[in-house]
């Protein structure tokens, strides 16, 4: 029976993208080849539960809502995820997949919505992207540039006229990296070139913002959690990086 490891399945708001607020179930695959210097999802490099499909199916039913995201980690790395994208389909679940764009998009269903994560210079990953992974986009999907610095800013008004982005997706996304390139910045830079694209500010991270730490540990720089602190609590950093509004079923399997 085929299976994926998984490291949660939950319910909360989706953050980002054009579908951004909308009720959604999340489905976290475990494992990524990327280390971005930015990662807001590193606690699912490794670990998780080896889980049937059927049975991820079947927490995903039990979320009851109609809108699935296929995340990691890297979801395309675990090849079996096609077919969990496909049952998920022929359940009438609205679909989507976001993927970091190293790894090829061909067998992903068209039914699926890629939102497509190109890296710039400063994650220290761009190198990985797979360009020809453009052609297999459709009219429905999205690419999303996070970045860090002018010099990712205009890396990616490059990449986008040299690829013809604008005309290829419903939405090329532009998102200040957290901490790291100033909101307000981006937003200049956008007005003043007159870019088609549309900016997208992380709503976890305005929601988190104020938030307390989940557990009663001692984060050395009192921030709370909203920076990348050095606090060792696995428990902070999940509840920092994911939605606070989440239902998270139980894993009923023994990691493997």
């Amino acid at each position: 029976m085929p299976d994926l490891r998984i490291t949660e399945i939950f319910l909360s708001l989706q953050g980002e993208a054009n579908t951004v607020g909308l009720p959604t179930g999340f489905v976290r695959l475990t494992g990524c080849p990327l280390r971005c210097q930015y990662c807001d999802s590193e606690y699912a490099f490794s670990g998780g539960t080896l889980m049937p499909l059927d049975d991820i199916v079947s927490q995903v039913h039990d979320l009851g809502v109609r809108h699935v995201t296929v995340t990691g980690g890297e979801p395309l790395a675990q090849p079996n995820v096609i077919e969990l994208m496909q049952r998920l389909v022929d359940a009438s679940y609205s679909v989507s997949v976001e993927t970091s764009g190293a790894l090829s998009v061909e067998r992903v269903p068209v039914e699926v919505v890629k939102g497509l994560d190109l890296k710039t210079p400063d994650s220290q990953e761009s190198h990985r992207n797979l360009w020809s992974n453009v052609a297999h986009l459709n009219p429905q999907d999205q690419i999303k540039f996070v970045l860090c610095s002018r010099t990712d800013y205009d890396w990616a008004r490059m990449r986008c006229d040299e690829h013809g982005l604008y005309e290829r997706v419903a939405d090329v996304l532009f998102s200040p990296s957290h901490h790291q390139l100033p909101p307000r910045d981006l937003a200049d830079w956008i007005v003043a070139d007159r870019l088609p694209v549309r900016m997208q500010m992380q709503m976890r991270m305005q929601l988190n913002a104020h938030a307390e730490c989940a557990c009663k540990c001692a984060c050395a720089c009192k921030c709370k959690c909203a920076c990348k602190c050095a606090c060792a609590c696995q428990m902070c950093m999940q509840m920092h990086m994911r939605m606070p509004l989440q239902l998270q079923l139980p894993l009923q399997y023994d990691v493997m």
